[in-house]
């Protein structure tokens, strides 16, 4: 059934040339930047990734680690080129101190919190390689045309004021960024992105990203993309690769694998997602006859054209002359008579093309739904319990470190008492011995005087 869809591609795009509408499901993940095009209106796209991070422990407080959830949804309505967008994830950083000794903890919430907005300002328009029938060579050569990039703006608000502890970056502060797309031929595009991030507070950033994705075939892509930061105190950059997966046209499956560098760090980056689209656009056809006039709708023939005033004006009365859609005519041949039942002609249109592959599409999401629903609470449910499992870690090494440090301040404790006790022992003896030694030298005092009594009395 995609494929096709995937015929009729062409075919839509010329009934509507400013749609950013597509009937495969087109997403950014598993790439950090962003298509200048927008999902359509009447579409609500849900991208999402499990994700882990890994980085070596710097001196003092760092965030070595993190795991959690991007979420990223997509809409569009005013405008087939305009689109919202609100970006997030739920995630539990690592937080450690390394200096003499080294310690953890974990802290759960908000990495990041992001509503923003894309508009499509420039489309650029290629030569159609297949009406030149002239030159094999002209037919295949590259079209210079495809480096004018598409063009597209983004702007949006930061809320960094909830989010957790190692992500806090002020309150609210703007996002702009400017987005560009190279169609270079059919399978490979390029798309570049530039973003000046958290304006107007101390966290102040620019970052560009480059990603290169090369389709395969209809079902299978793969990606290779640069991320560059440049913050105020230091640069961050990352490379990564990953491939997608298309389940059917509302639904892809994606993997990445990155390497980031962030000064003499070295850190990893995987994660797996899914991206899900509700589908609720509707194109505007326009049909036309063999001539090119438009086929408008036929109306209902009242046969009543052999019926007199009355016989009119009693069909008009509900349910006292109900018309029939059959009749009888008595044919005679002769003798013979023979009643035959004439069923009353029908005028109906031919049906479209497009509400046959319609049809058939709506038949084959029906096989699929009940599949995709269980999929979809089956990963939600694994999920929380992921997330449930994580916390009540958190909590039993809270309490094991808790219970730790308690007993390490009652033992120190007992420590204090016990060399209180025996400095006071000291200082008692000490006492003891310098009053025992007072007494002997006043003694001795006394008998000296007495001596020296006694020799005055024998020299008088």
């Amino acid at each position: 059934m995609i494929k096709k869809l995937l015929l009729f591609i062409t075919f839509l795009l010329t009934l509507a040339t400013n749609a950013q509408y597509t009937t495969v499901i087109n997403s950014n993940n598993p790439g950090f930047s962003e298509s200048p095009y927008s999902v359509g209106s009447g579409v609500y796209q849900f991208e999402s990734s499990l994700f882990f991070r890994s980085t070596s422990a710097t001196p003092t407080f760092s965030n070595p680690q993190a795991k959690g959830l991007n979420l990223l949804f997509r809409t569009s309505f005013f405008s087939e080129k305009l689109e919202f967008n609100l970006k997030t994830s739920l995630l539990s950083d690592k937080i450690a101190f390394k200096n003499v000794f080294e310690s953890s903890y974990n802290e759960f919430g908000l990495g990041q919190l992001t509503l923003g907005a894309k508009y499509l300002i420039y489309t650029p328009k290629y030569n159609d390689k297949k009406k030149e029938i002239r030159s094999w060579r002209a037919r295949h050569s590259f079209d210079y045309k495809r480096w004018i990039p598409h063009i597209g703006a983004y702007a949006g608000l930061n809320f960094g004021s909830i989010l957790n502890t190692p992500h806090k970056k002020g309150g609210i502060s703007p996002k702009v960024g400017l987005l560009l797309q190279n169609e270079f031929s059919t399978k490979l595009n390029v798309v570049t992105n530039l973003y000046y991030d958290n304006i107007g507070t101390d966290f102040t950033e620019l970052s560009y990203i480059i990603t290169g994705t090369y389709n395969f075939n209809d079902y299978w892509s793969g990606f290779a993309e640069w991320q560059d930061t440049f913050e105020k105190y230091e640069r961050k950059n990352n490379v990564g690769i990953g491939a997608a997966y298309l389940f059917n046209e509302d639904m892809q499956f994606n993997a990445t694998l990155r390497g980031s560098f962030d000064q003499e760090k070295i850190g990893l980056y995987t994660s797996v997602g899914v991206s899900y689209r509700i589908n609720r656009h509707h194109n505007k056809f326009l049909e036309v006859d063999e001539f090119g006039n438009k086929i408008e709708e036929q109306k209902s023939t009242k046969y009543t054209e052999n019926k007199g005033f009355f016989g009119r004006l009693f069909d008009k009365i509900k349910g006292v002359f109900k018309k029939k859609d059959k009749h009888t005519v008595t044919i005679k041949e002769g003798e013979k008579e023979e009643k035959i039942t004439i069923q009353r002609p029908k005028r109906e249109r031919s049906k479209s093309l497009v509400d046959v592959i319609v049809k058939e599409d709506i038949k084959e999401k029906k096989k699929t739904t009940k599949a995709e629903k269980k999929a979809a609470k089956k990963a939600v449910k694994e999920a929380e319990k992921a997330i449930k499992n994580k916390e009540k870690e958190r909590l039993k090494l809270e309490k094991n470190i808790k219970k730790e440090e308690e007993k390490e301040a009652k033992r120190k404790e007992k420590e204090r008492k016990e060399i209180e006790k025996n400095l006071l022992k000291e200082a008692k003896r000490k006492e003891e011995e310098r009053l025992k030694l007072e007494k002997e030298i006043k003694k001795l005092e006394e008998d000296l005087k007495k001596e020296d009594e006694k020799e005055q009395k024998k020299d008088n």
